[in-house]
């Protein structure tokens, strides 16, 4: 891959990477929001399942608790447990109590992913630049950041949903990563995450997409569990997950970052071809 002029437009090629944090960057399986989110849950009496708590996953942490709260079956337990329906003040209440839990799981869960710095560091030496944006609040968020730059791996930008309007699907972080690293236009910047929230985020701000399948929330396993399941059942939950990125949207998907190298000098070659994304599948396999 050449080197980018970043925000000259004459140069065609990749001038940005914007990546997702949790399950993408760092904290493989994406485990600090969903324990955290089952914790605070707990805390009024309500137990949710893992699968039930990764649902909504990608959106802002407020939005995330709103969607969970008007999930039926969540309802119902609910009022099982609170002897009431769940009232719009609950989204704010458990929005609040949300917070402590995350400070302490993002730290326990703020390992890099493998590959995750030694791909950041080969694209600043390309002179790509790199963004993020995240489902986090400010200050989850700062706290994640400072714990992935200790590690090796630092963003030039880091937007998040109280940033802008609102949080994905909509286009407004990756827009504003954009201004930050000051590079246009958005068919010269990638956008990487493992949920289809993040898929549909790049993809509505123009962007080409890649899905991280087997580090991600949607496959939800540890690195322990990885290593414990056998390679059919490993190998079933990965194309599960590839299928839920690929139905999104996405352009590409890949097992982790460390195979987003390969798949980032594809798309160089598809732009300096001239080719612009669309919503249309790639098909091609990584």
């Amino acid at each position: 891959m050449r080197k980018s002029n970043g925000g000259n437009q004459e140069d065609s090629g990749i001038a940005a990477v914007i990546f997702d944090w949790a399950g993408t960057i760092v904290d493989f399986g994406c485990f600090a929001p969903v324990i955290s989110i089952i914790e605070t849950f707990e805390q009024r009496g309500v137990r949710l399942t893992v699968g039930q708590a990764r649902g909504p996953m990608g959106l802002d942490k407020r939005e995330h608790i709103r969607r969970l709260l008007e999930d039926k079956d969540i309802c119902a337990l609910w009022k099982e447990a609170t002897g009431a329906d769940p009232m719009p003040r609950d989204v704010d209440l458990l929005y609040e109590e949300l917070e402590p839990h995350l400070a302490v799981a993002v730290k326990r869960y703020s390992k890099l992913v493998s590959g995750a710095r030694e791909l950041a560091d080969e694209l600043h030496c390309w002179g790509i630049r790199i963004g993020t944006t995240t489902g986090y609040l400010r200050p989850i968020m700062d706290t994640l950041a400072a714990e992935a730059a200790r590690q090796g791996f630092a963003a030039d930008a880091v937007v998040c949903p109280s940033d802008v309007p609102a949080g994905r699907p909509f286009p407004w972080m990756c827009f504003l990563n954009a201004i930050k690293l000051q590079v246009f236009p958005p068919r010269r910047i990638v956008k990487i995450g493992d949920t289809p929230l993040d898929i549909q985020e790049g993809l509505n701000a123009g962007m080409w997409t890649i899905g991280v399948s087997l580090s991600g929330n949607e496959a939800g396993l540890s690195q322990a569990d990885v290593e414990r399941l056998g390679a059919e059942e490993l190998a079933a939950r990965v194309r599960e997950a590839e299928q839920h990125l690929r139905s999104s949207g996405a352009h590409y998907v890949t097992e982790s970052v460390a195979g987003c190298r390969v798949v980032l000098a594809r798309i160089e070659e598809r732009i300096l071809r001239g080719e612009h994304p669309s919503r249309e599948k790639s098909h091609e396999h990584v």
